[in-house]
């Protein structure tokens, strides 16, 4: 774990779990209690942490792919892409993020 905050990259790795993570949270804890339990208290907790995280996790990506020099439509879209999609940053960590931080 202390080898990801090492690198830039490392970071990114790093911010795609939590950025992960908290999706997850949101979509399949918070917005059901929301809707289904009309209690919207987890919602307003987790939405801002998201976009933060969202946010934070774009910003490092564009910075990781200057530093990289990768190829914006092949790998810079698809890691931006990930964050949108329920346990696509961590898909992406998988296949992309981790064969580049060895």
């Amino acid at each position: 774990m202390k080898v990801l905050f090492q690198t830039r990259l490392g970071r990114l790795r790093l911010l795609g779990y939590l950025e992960g993570i908290s999706l997850l949270l949101l979509v399949l804890v918070a917005v059901p209690a929301k809707y289904l339990l009309h209690d919207p208290a987890m919602v307003k907790a987790m939405g801002p942490v998201h976009g933060a995280l969202f946010l934070l996790y774009i910003f490092n990506t564009l910075g990781v792919a200057v530093e990289q020099r990768w190829q914006f439509s092949r790998t810079t879209w698809k890691v931006m892409v990930a964050c949108i999609i329920p346990f696509g940053t961590f898909y992406i960590d998988k296949k992309i993020l981790q064969q580049q931080d060895n």
